[in-house]
């Protein structure tokens, strides 16, 4: 049986993507199979796109990190099925690749059921996001859980991106005051009407000195870094005592010049980490986590996922033009159904 997918033909531009013909992936232990309705696109996919993020051993070349859809098949019977999932229960899954198809496969550990009231496109934009978030900012990040407890701050890099937008809305919801950075004034008033305290044009300003003025020389107290490189010396400056700053992408490089005697002195923590090789056991604790304390508040509407535009699958070199743009806000997604 055959399915249609789309391929990275070689590394470069949105141009070297192109829809072709797969065999339906067969789910091994532990695994399902799902007929995807939807999936999002993320900045690991224009990575993998780009050639700088190698595939892991023993998963497909196909791109795609989360999807939504339903359960045609697989391991339903497999220990690490907590939720109780059922051939065909719509689930949204966070995948390590093979999301840019009619059909993956996942671990049934990585599938959580949709949130009730939810479609199947606004469920496609939560794995990928929630669980970066909740793993980096709650469990690395510890925060809520330093010194101070829930009077703890977050500084959140890439305020309006859909790893911001979920942050700033699951921090605030915490009760924790948040600031963020942003690319534009239209993103900063954005990251404000999700909550944030304020939103810090870093085109216009230097948010180190930002921070410190609105902290009165405080600083913050966990950092959340997609961009690295020349960012981390600011980081620090803007650290409280105590603080922890973690780092889930490079995009400004992946090297970096800091005062160690500042690290001494103030006791921080830098940390980072990357999800997509975690094991099904880790990822399956966090969807225990982000079922029991995120998706009730999706359920209630306390807080959403940001979607900004939704196009027909095969529109997918478009997609990717967007993304690498960089003028959207939250997420990008694509449907077979349209």
């Amino acid at each position: 049986m055959q399915m249609q997918a789309v391929e990275i033909t070689e590394s470069g531009g949105p141009e070297v993507l192109r829809m072709t013909r797969r065999p339906v992936p067969v789910p091994g232990e532990g695994e399902v199979l799902i007929r995807v309705s939807a999936f999002g696109i993320n900045r690991p996919d224009i990575a993998q796109r780009q050639g700088r993020y190698p595939v892991p051993p023993g998963i497909t070349d196909i791109p795609g990190l989360e999807v939504a859809g339903e359960i045609i098949s697989g391991d339903l019977t497999h220990p690490s099925n907590h939720l109780g999932l059922a051939q065909g229960d719509a689930v949204c899954a966070l995948l390590q690749g093979g999301g840019y198809a009619e059909y993956c496969v996942a671990p049934i550990a990585q599938c959580l059921p949709l949130p009730a009231g939810f479609d199947h496109v606004q469920a496609a934009a939560l794995p990928e996001t929630f669980y970066t978030v909740w793993s980096n900012v709650f469990e690395r990040g510890a925060l809520g859980r330093g010194p101070k407890g829930n009077n703890e701050t977050l500084l959140v890099h890439g305020g309006s991106s859909g790893i911001g937008t979920v942050a700033i809305q699951l921090a605030v919801q915490r009760g924790h005051r948040v600031f963020a950075t942003a690319g534009s004034a239209e993103k900063c008033a954005f990251c404000e009407s999700l909550g944030a305290t304020r939103a810090i044009n870093y085109r216009e300003e230097d948010f180190a000195s930002a921070i410190a003025t609105l902290t009165e020389g405080q600083g913050v107290d966990v950092i959340l870094d997609m961009v690295g490189g020349d960012y981390l010396p600011r980081d620090l400056a803007c650290a409280a005592d105590d603080g922890r700053i973690v780092i889930i992408a490079l995009q400004k490089g992946a090297e970096a010049t800091i005062p160690l005697s500042d690290i001494l002195r103030r006791r921080v923590t830098i940390t980072g980490s990357t999800l997509r090789p975690r094991s099904a056991a880790f990822k399956g604790a966090l969807s225990h986590e982000l079922y029991t304390h995120v998706w009730p508040l999706l359920e209630q509407g306390s807080i959403r996922p940001i979607i900004e535009t939704v196009l027909p699958a095969r529109d997918i070199v478009e997609a990717h033009r967007l993304m690498d743009a960089g003028a959207h806000k939250g997420k990008i997604l694509l449907s077979w159904d349209l």
